[in-house]
């Protein structure tokens, strides 16, 4: 015991309490410990290592999201629960709620009332003052708010945890241009520009057309209220006005309708779909051929990233760092599915 608190830089009585699970002790500190006493060959290791399960604190992480009937979401929460019930340096509880109304003052007040229930919270909403006000409050409380898939623009958020949307944008206007071969209209749809994530990858995706690809008409872009039945109402209105378009990318939610139109439509030419996050209706798009690519959160990597931040901001909360997980961007293909 005492080689292993030399080593780890700890005293005796600290690792004894690790050893035998008389005190609480910090998860940090165990883990240097446990490190010390599996390089030494410290014939305990083993035990610590299961005391360490103990020693863990008790955390409750709560991730308010959207629309709790699409499948991105059910399979995001799902993600979620397993990361937390997963995270090395917490034994943790995740509380999953669903926003009920976009409207920003409900959301605001959504967001103030998980916090009470919580010790550190991440959101999926879009961005407005209210939305910053709440999570100011929660900072002053001492409740960390974490901006997921769509970043905030509040400067006391504690990170974000998504992709790069410029990336994003700018690819889905590489595949679209790439595919469609022939100049032609094409457009981009949105749920709601008040999401930062999409905001952004509509830029890109401009910018991208504008610099690469100008000999394409691209049409004023497409809302659909993250809703389904709106998506498809405007996709029948806008094969109804340009019945000669050649791409389209969907950016937000509603892309159930969107397919619900498509395969009623009856094109005069090849049509390139592009849309995000793979799941059971886009995985049937790519195979029925509605869609040629989808885009993806890597949702394993995503949740168990933003899980580990939310710990370790709990763990460290004088640290005011901004605590950023961006990851990659995952393309499936017909092929691949």
């Amino acid at each position: 015991m005492e080689d292993v608190a030399r080593v780890s830089g700890h005293s005796i009585s600290t690792v004894d309490r690790v050893l035998n699970g008389r005190a609480n002790v910090r998860s940090d500190t165990a883990q240097h410990i446990r490190e010390a006493a599996e390089a030494l060959g410290y014939f305990a290791a083993g035990v610590i290592r299961e005391r360490m399960r103990d020693v863990r604190p008790r955390r409750t992480l709560g991730f308010l999201l959207q629309r709790p009937d699409a499948a991105f979401y059910k399979g995001l929460a799902e993600e979620l629960e397993r990361a937390t019930r997963g995270a090395p340096d917490l034994r943790g509880k995740a509380v999953v709620d669903y926003v009920k109304s976009q409207s920003p003052e409900l959301v605001a007040e959504h967001i103030r009332q998980m916090g009470e229930r919580v010790d550190a919270l991440a959101v999926v909403v879009a961005d407005h003052p209210l939305v910053t006000e709440a999570i100011d409050q929660l900072k002053a409380r001492g409740v960390p708010v974490f901006a997921l898939i769509s970043d905030l623009s509040a400067a006391q958020r504690a990170g974000y945890a998504g992709m790069d949307n410029r990336k994003l944008g700018r690819t889905a206007a590489w595949f679209l241009t790439e595919l469609a071969q022939t100049p032609g209209k094409i457009v981009m749809y949105v749920g709601s520009p008040r999401f930062q994530c999409q905001e952004l990858s509509e830029m890109s995706f401009r910018s991208y057309i504008r610099e690469h690809a100008p000999e394409f008409e691209l049409l004023e872009t497409l809302t659909t209220l993250e809703n389904e039945d709106y998506g498809e109402e405007r996709t029948h209105n806008l094969f109804h006005q340009h019945p000669d378009l050649c791409g389209f990318y969907m950016g937000g939610s509603g892309i159930e309708g969107m397919m619900r139109a498509l395969r009623t439509h009856k094109p005069t030419r090849r049509i390139i779909g592009l849309g995000n996050e793979l799941t059971s209706i886009t995985r049937s798009a790519l195979l029925g051929g509605q869609l040629h690519a989808v885009f993806s959160h890597p949702l394993p990597l995503l949740c168990s990233g933003l899980v580990a931040q939310m710990a370790d901001v709990l763990a460290c909360p004088e640290d005011d760092k901004l605590r950023q997980t961006l990851v990659p961007l995952e393309i499936h293909v017909p092929q691949m599915v």
